[in-house]
């Protein structure tokens, strides 16, 4: 049932006053009795209408430089006072409480602040004490008050204000209750965050608000979303819509790529490369990267570091996929991948993923670092009486990275550069080489001289055992097992080299 109530009195209290014109003179002429503060009730008076100050209303003057202003009972009495309820209507009367019907607030901005780098004296003064406050008490009494809590509610408002000519409906200002402490709840969390960033045993707060319904979720019967705003990271610029699974497959690419500054293409199938090459023309580092693997990269998902020209967009129009990121797209190369109308093409804007992995977890959430850790040359020990020469550890580099991104059980074998072959996910680390040597076998790739890379210790020699019999004769892993020396000594007999890294790197 439509409970109406009109709006015959609003209290303003905003930081931005952008789009608040519109607002006020509709309910100027709406004949609406207006409360506000400080800067909002100058810009007010500058329109031309009439204004109450709160401190008028409070017989009470702003203090501590503004800190207290509309923190007294006279104000939040007009706001929490239950209209329907006798005793609150008889000391409404006693104490002369008018009635406030609607309230606006534009929060101080505390999280635009801390982005920008200022100092912690100012980061605290944008903690908004009143505002919040107000957003609150509104929102709890929404039977009798309309709340809007944020400038990005202006519009809504105003469809509501001028449908209903100053009249709200319950269920629409029981809507912006919930609105309201959306808004109340975000910036509660992002100021939590601030104060326990150093805090070890910190309580999980996360807070988005922009939310995009999915086609569906992993599968057709799962629903699906995504919360954040994929517009900070890459612009759409041509396809179907974005799905979970795409997703899914993007924030995967984004890391790995984001670990290369020659130029690079990965080809990523269910969050793991199945294609990668470095060269210095990107449509050889693409044709590389499909030869790893042309069977599994159909329907994949493709990343490249440079922008896409011509000759790169004509061969990558032969195979069929799914999403295409890339920093730019010459015009003739975007007029040739754009003839398949259900093809993402990612505009990509800047890689920035959060630094923090959380997921769900029986009855709670794992959260842990996110794997951030990359090794370089120097960091590589040579556990061998033979050493790799320079191409072989740029080799092993390379070829440690694409691991570090691959699902555990994982072992990569690369060569030149190019992954030749990779298996991933196997419930054993023999299981996985033998799966990456099937594999090149079958696209005919030479393992001669490839290296071959572990995410996590050898448990027995049979890998070393297994990779020298197939012409592989270079080995990077983490080490740490206590058999460690078996490994090492076949290797040594059969003159291979093997680096440690002392870093694993599993990924489940």
């Amino acid at each position: 049932m439509s409970f109406f109530k009109q709006i015959q009195s609003a209290l303003i209290s905003v930081y931005d006053k952008s789009g608040l014109e519109e607002i006020i003179h509709l309910l100027a002429k709406q004949n609406v009795k207006l409360y506000s503060t400080g800067g909002t009730q100058r810009f007010i008076e500058d329109l031309g209408y009439k204004v109450t100050a709160v401190e008028d209303l409070s017989s009470y003057p702003a203090i501590f430089g503004g800190r207290v202003k509309t923190l007294h009972p006279k104000i939040f009495g007009a706001i929490l006072y239950r209209r329907n309820n006798p005793a609150d209507v008889e000391e409404a009367r006693n104490f002369e409480i008018p009635d406030i019907d609607l309230v606006i607030v534009d929060l101080y901005p505390f999280e635009k602040t801390l982005a920008s780098g200022a100092a912690e004296d100012e980061i605290i003064e944008k903690i908004d004490i009143g505002g919040i406050s107000l957003i609150r008490a509104a929102a709890k009494n929404f039977s009798d008050v309309m709340i809007v809590p944020a400038m990005e509610y202006y519009a809504e408002l105003l469809h509501v204000l001028k449908e209903n000519n100053g009249f709200t409906k319950l269920e629409t200002r029981k809507t912006f209750a919930q609105y309201a402490f959306q808004v109340s709840s975000h910036y509660d969390s992002a100021i939590y965050n601030y104060f326990a960033q150093n805090d070890a045993h910190k309580a999980l707060r996360l807070s988005k608000n922009n939310v995009q319904n999915l086609r569906y979720g992993e599968n057709p019967h799962q629903k699906g979303q995504f919360i954040g705003d994929l517009n900070e990271l890459f612009e759409q610029i041509h396809g179907k819509p974005i799905s979970y699974n795409n997703l899914l497959d993007v924030d995967a690419a984004l890391q790995l790529i984001s670990e290369f500054k020659e130029t690079t293409c990965a080809i990523l199938k269910h969050n793991n490369a199945c294609g990668l090459a470095s060269r210095e023309a990107l449509k050889d580092a693409y044709a590389a990267a499909l030869e790893g693997d042309p069977v599994s990269a159909f329907g994949g998902v493709i990343v490249v570091n440079k922008v896409i020209d011509k000759p790169t967009a004509e061969l990558m129009n032969q195979l069929f996929f799914e999403v295409l990121i890339a920093p730019g797209f010459d015009s003739d190369a975007l007029s040739i991948l754009i003839q398949k109308k259900n093809r993402i093409l990612l505009l990509l804007k800047k890689i920035d993923i959060y630094q923090t992995s959380v997921k769900s977890a029986l009855n709670g959430f794992l959260v842990q670092e996110r794997d951030t850790k990359t090794e370089q040359i120097a960091d590589l020990k040579c556990e061998t009486a033979i050493c790799p020469n320079e191409k072989e550890m740029e080799d092993l580099v390379f070829a440690n990275i694409i691991v570090k991104h691959t699902k555990s059980n994982a072992i990569v074998l690369a060569k030149d550069k190019q992954l030749i072959a990779s298996g991933a996910g196997e419930t054993s680390r023999i299981d996985a080489l033998k799966h990456a040597i099937d594999k090149a076998k079958h696209f005919k790739l030479d393992l001669s001289d490839a290296v071959m890379a572990s995410d996590a210790f050898f448990p027995f020699a049979d890998s070393v055992e297994t990779a020298f019999k197939n012409g592989i004769k270079c080995v990077i892993q983490p080490g740490g097992s206590v058999r460690d020396q078996e490994s090492i000594d076949f290797c040594n007999k059969h003159h291979m080299a093997m680096v440690f890294t002392g870093i694993r790197h599993f990924k489940h």
